[in-house]
């Protein structure tokens, strides 16, 4: 029985077939799956003779009747155009956003099981005036391409789920921060630029204003939700299948306060500040708080600081002195 990860070549996608897999070595996965297969447009750079890459398209009918079959007990749909370049390339966006996440859900009714599906959303789906802490029933209003196809996608994710064509679960991640690698096309890039790069000790520029506030999750948390998602009952959750993952609510300038306190004030002074009117219209329309009583009681877990989640990229991830 195998679980499939689209995107699993990506950095998330790569880290939550490692822990499937340490689920199997440690024998405690509630769900029984014995190969993990990576959808990707990439090789998935995990090496291990369960984990079975296959290079292709998410919207072509042809691969996923290749990979989506009787024997799949799990989907993680992680596969995106990101925010920045959604805004960009419309038709792109719709193409894999909407039409092949459809293409995916529908591969999995074809396939005669009811697999448990975890969908990551975004905070992108909200917009318009919010509350200080955003609740579990606040509408979603997106400002952006990114955010109106997450929308859709949220919503035939629980479509599917309601109808038992798949056992769905949709995660809105917060922005993960701090992502090692390079700046990608996400809106939020930023987030990880300004803490990441410093750290290197190159030069970032900050794009917003510094009491922008923003949802975050380090690498490890928001994987370990991704995991916990898979692994909770779905009865657990709910007719309504949608979850505000937890995260720490920071203004930038607590960000770049929290750099200071892990980097020095050499890595600090390498940030420097340079607003960027698209960028901000697609972020500041984002919520900065959320309300996560319910998640957190139902297993999910979020970082003790945005300070830890700082060392946590320093100390797996910099160069050392």
């Amino acid at each position: 029985m195998k679980v499939i990860v689209t995107g699993g070549a990506g950095f998330l996608g790569s880290r939550v077939i490692r822990q499937l897999l340490a689920a199997l070595d440690r024998g405690d996965a509630p769900v029984a799956y014995d190969t993990i297969v990576s959808l990707d447009l990439a090789p998935c750079p995990v090496g291990d003779p369960r984990v079975t890459s296959h290079v292709g398209d998410i919207g072509d009918p042809e691969v996923l009747a290749e990979v989506v079959g009787t024997d799949t007990v799990g989907v993680y749909h992680l596969a995106a155009v990101l925010s920045g370049g959604s805004e960009v390339d419309f038709d792109l966006a719709m193409r894999v956003n909407v039409d092949g996440t459809r293409a995916l859900l529908e591969a999995c009714r074809a396939g005669g099981t009811v697999p448990r599906f975890v969908f990551t959303s975004s905070l992108a789906v909200f917009g318009g005036p919010m509350p200080d802490a955003v609740p579990e029933t606040l509408a979603s209003m997106p400002e952006s391409t990114y955010g109106a196809f997450k929308a859709i996608g949220e919503l035939l994710v629980n479509e599917y789920s309601r109808k038992g064509f798949v056992d769905g679960r949709v995660l809105r991640l917060p922005t993960i921060s701090v992502r090692p690698g390079k700046p990608n096309s996400a809106a939020s890039s930023f987030a990880s630029g300004i803490i990441r790069e410093p750290l290197n000790g190159e030069a970032s520029v900050c794009p917003v204003p510094l009491d922008t506030r923003m949802w975050l999750s380090s690498p490890d948390a928001a994987v370990t939700n991704l995991v916990h998602a898979f692994f909770v009952d779905g009865a657990e959750l709910g007719t309504w299948r949608t979850i505000n993952v937890p995260g720490v609510s920071v203004t930038v300038a607590a960000m770049l306060d929290a750099l200071k306190e892990v980097g020095g004030a050499d890595a600090h002074a390498l940030v420097s500040y340079d607003e960027d009117p698209r960028i901000m219209d697609i972020v500041c329309s984002w919520p900065g708080d959320f309300d996560v009583e319910r998640p957190l009681a139902l297993g999910f877990v979020r970082d003790a600081s945005f300070t830890d989640a700082v060392r946590q990229y320093r100390d797996e991830f910099a160069p050392q002195a």
